[in-house]
């Protein structure tokens, strides 16, 4: 759905070219807003480091994002929980994009029910690169999307695997 709504959380996202590939991404899929949480390296001016580091940080991610990081609407976060649950309250589904959760139900974005699911309004919360969505946020997690893998491989990258979610999410 071209006019859906969408906002990312970037939630404990280590790599700076991760972030700036999302971002580029993000901007070139029309997304909202873009929320930067936990860990996760942000670009000036959001970013709470020294200011050589916080310049180092912004240059890595301008490489990828190639200057989206400043045209996305962005916001930082320090509760991520009440962040989280302040979307609920605005009519935000918060949507998980995760693998092969063991006992979560999961929905496969290539299942033709999947998109009978979707809200109009999505908040797409986004894992660590290598452990993905914390357990602990499992609970603020209305549904979880699974991108299916034929290959040898467990999982995409976290900014194609963003990708390819958000060229589902527009294609509805």
């Amino acid at each position: 759905m071209q006019n859906r709504e969408i906002v990312i959380i970037l939630h404990n996202i280590r790599s700076t070219y991760n972030v700036g590939s999302i971002l580029r991404t993000a901007d070139g899929f029309g997304v909202n807003r873009v929320i930067y949480s936990g860990y996760t390296p942000t670009p000036l001016p959001y970013s709470k480091l020294l200011p050589h580091l916080a310049a180092k940080l912004t240059d890595q991610i301008h490489k990828t994002a190639l200057g989206a990081e400043q045209a996305l609407k962005s916001s930082i976060t320090d509760d991520i929980k009440r962040t989280l649950n302040d979307l609920k309250n605005s009519g935000f589904q918060i949507v998980g994009l995760e693998n092969n959760l063991s006992g979560k139900i999961t929905h496969l974005i290539n299942d033709p029910e999947t998109k009978t699911h979707l809200e109009d309004k999505v908040a797409i919360l986004l894992g660590e690169e290598v452990l993905g969505i914390p357990k602990e946020l499992h609970s603020l997690v209305d549904l979880f999307l699974e991108i299916p893998m034929y290959g040898e491989k467990e999982s995409f990258n976290v900014s194609i695997a963003t990708a390819i979610l958000l060229f589902y999410l527009r294609c509805l």
